[in-house]
């Protein structure tokens, strides 16, 4: 089932709450501890009064100080044990919070690692980031001292209205009458406020993403001198969420003294029929204090309870965004059948895992993105034997990866299969694919930590020498010894304490390790100098020798090599062949091996 951003609830919806359910099941124990400290503190607290009426008549009216201790006694050990009930509602509280918190981020976060390509192209990294860390904060604290304030604001006004209807119901109905105004009052506003509290939300989430990309392009917006660009759609953020949080503010404001104008009537009304009570002494002076008390004691609850209810509807929006992620379908999902014998990501079952060769087969293949509105393979046929190298090339956004991303599995074909070792990978496990690719972006991406751990995620097993010589057959180790701590070194976050060719070097040792039948090179040297591309070449032929791979280049030197070329134009494959044939056919490969060569010759 899916949930998406537009959803329009108007009001506090039941429906977007019960999404939780799960999460509150997890923590019943807590969650029951704390109904029952709630309600006995509330029981408590609400008899309070009552000691003043017992007070006023027994004491300050006659002016006597007959039972006065036992008084005091027994209203300090009420304090006593009033205190100890807070406490473990404050520990259960915090405890309900951070857990929550926890397992929503950690549930998040695994959903993420699940989600295909296509979401994550999709969708900005500081937008999730916002969704994730924010969001999720506000839910946890919400569903914590959120609800329990509420749930204990309403049992201080049955509590009160009780105890009153005891002590004089005339009186009492003068509450019970003017209350469903107040909330009345706090239903008419939060409606309005939750339109506006999805825009702040929203545009928070904007602002956090302009944050992300002005941290990390910050290098970019200096050399392009756009800093006053990026400071305007900033300002331009800040000032639309400023506005919105002004008019959310505006009408909560203009809430509460409405409110408090309804408990201002109500405590001015008991007070003339109370007087009228005492003066014909119908009511006692103890009975009239102790419903100042409850009219004053009461309204400050719904005062309370109505802020609570705005806080909510801003949560209800965190919510709705939350679980929009969580409930994001995974479209590229193994059948049951194959999690049962091969596991899933996060419970392999690597013993039943047969060992990958890496002869490829496109049977017939259909493939349209997600997003868009033409096939870019039709009845696709391809036989890739075991060991067989195949270049594919075109010009820049031609769509090169449309191949490579079928044979990953980061989209599934809408037409025909794709085989491995003659079964369709989708009898397989992802991870057990997954495990034996090598793939090396034009871009690669490093963890923060050093580079002996960034080289080991190639394979977390493998030892520091198995890292060094895997470092050492790319040239990466020439990176780690012109580093002060070698390959203790930090690379830092994204391997921003690197160069763009280092990164590559590193990139490549840990696919190297990985020691995988199929490899996949992405432009992988489209970043690097020459002379480092120079230390790589050999490498390469190396490490390609005898595995199946797929170079998307735009360097002659790891094309013509190859013994299948496909040539990409427009995202379609117009032609292919080895490198003799594409030449004598005297078309787009010509054309382009032309443009290409004039290219290196002139650089």
């Amino acid at each position: 089932m899916n949930y998406h951003e537009d959803e329009t609830t108007t009001g506090l919806s039941l429906k977007v709450w019960l999404r939780l359910l799960k999460y509150a099941k997890g923590l019943k124990k807590r969650f029951a501890l704390a109904v029952f400290v709630v309600i006995f503190t509330t029981l408590i607290s609400s008899a309070y009064p009552l000691f003043t009426s017992y007070a006023v008549n027994n004491f300050v009216e006659p002016g006597s100080t007959d039972g006065l201790v036992a008084f005091a006694v027994i209203f300090t050990g009420v304090t006593i044990i009033f205190s100890i009930l807070v406490f473990f509602w404050v520990k259960t509280m915090m405890g309900i919070e951070v857990r929550l918190g926890l397992q929503l981020r950690r549930d998040c976060f695994i959903h993420l690692q699940k989600l295909q390509v296509a979401y994550h192209n999709t969708n900005s990294v500081g937008y999730l980031i916002g969704r994730i860390m924010s969001d999720t904060d506000r839910i946890s604290g919400m569903i914590s001292w959120g609800f329990a304030a509420t749930f204990e604001a309403c049992l201080i006004i049955i509590f009160s209205i009780t105890y009153m209807m005891i002590l004089s119901p005339p009186l009492a109905l003068v509450l019970v009458i003017l209350i469903p105004f107040a909330g009345l009052i706090a239903w008419f506003f939060q409606r309005k406020m939750l339109v506006i509290n999805r825009k702040v939300r929203e545009t928070n989430s904007r602002i956090t993403g302009a944050y992300n990309e002005g941290i990390t392009g910050s290098k970019t917006s200096k050399t392009l001198v756009i800093e006053d660009v990026n400071s305007a759609d900033f300002s331009r953020l800040s000032n639309l969420m400023s506005r919105d949080s002004i008019r959310s503010s505006r009408l909560s404001a203009l809430m509460m003294p409405m409110i408090m104008s309804i408990g201002s009537i109500a405590l001015a009304v008991i007070l003339y029929r109370g007087g009228v009570m005492v003066s014909s002494e119908i009511l006692t002076f103890g009975v009239l204090a102790a419903f100042i008390a409850y009219a004053t004691g009461t309204i400050e609850p719904i005062v309370w309870a109505s802020g609570i209810v705005t806080e909510m509807v801003s949560a209800q929006v965190g919510i709705e965004r939350v679980t929009g992620l969580l409930f994001e379908e995974v479209t590229i999902v193994d059948k049951p059948e194959v999690v049962e014998k091969y596991g899933d990501t996060y419970n392999p079952k690597r013993e039943n895992w047969e060992p990958l060769i890496g002869a490829i087969k496109f049977d017939d293949v259909t493939f349209m993105y997600p997003d868009g509105d033409e096939n870019v393979l039709e009845n696709f046929s391809l036989d890739i034997p075991h060991g067989t190298t195949v270049a594919i090339v075109g010009e820049t956004g031609a769509g090169k990866s449309t191949i490579v991303n079928l044979v990953c599995r980061f989209y599934e074909p809408t037409g025909g299969r794709v085989l491995i070792d003659g079964r369709d990978i989708q009898e397989r496990s992802q991870l057990w694919l997954h495990s034996s690719l090598g793939y090396v972006l034009q871009d690669p991406h490093l963890f923060s930590g050093t580079i002996m751990e960034n080289i080991r995620y190639g394979r977390l097993d493998a030892t520091d020498d198995e890292v060094k010589a895997a470092a050492k057959i790319v040239s990466a180790d020439v990176v780690a010894e012109r580093m002060p701590d070698g390959y203790d070194t930090e690379v830092g976050e994204g391997g921003d304490k690197l160069s763009t060719g280092e990164k590559q070097l590193v990139s490549f040792a840990r696919a190297v390790l990985a020691n995988p039948p199929i490899f996949v090179l992405d432009e992988a040297t489209s970043s690097i100098d020459t002379e480092t591309e120079q230390l790589i070449q050999n490498a390469i032929s190396h490490i390609l020798e005898g595995r199946t791979s797929f170079i998307i280049a735009h360097r002659l030197s790891t094309i013509a090599r190859a013994d299948i070329i496909l040539v990409v134009d427009d995202g379609k494959i117009v032609e292919r062949g080895t490198h003799a044939e594409l030449i004598a056919l005297n078309g787009h490969y010509s054309e382009l091996y032309k443009a290409m060569r004039l290219e290196e010759l002139g650089a």
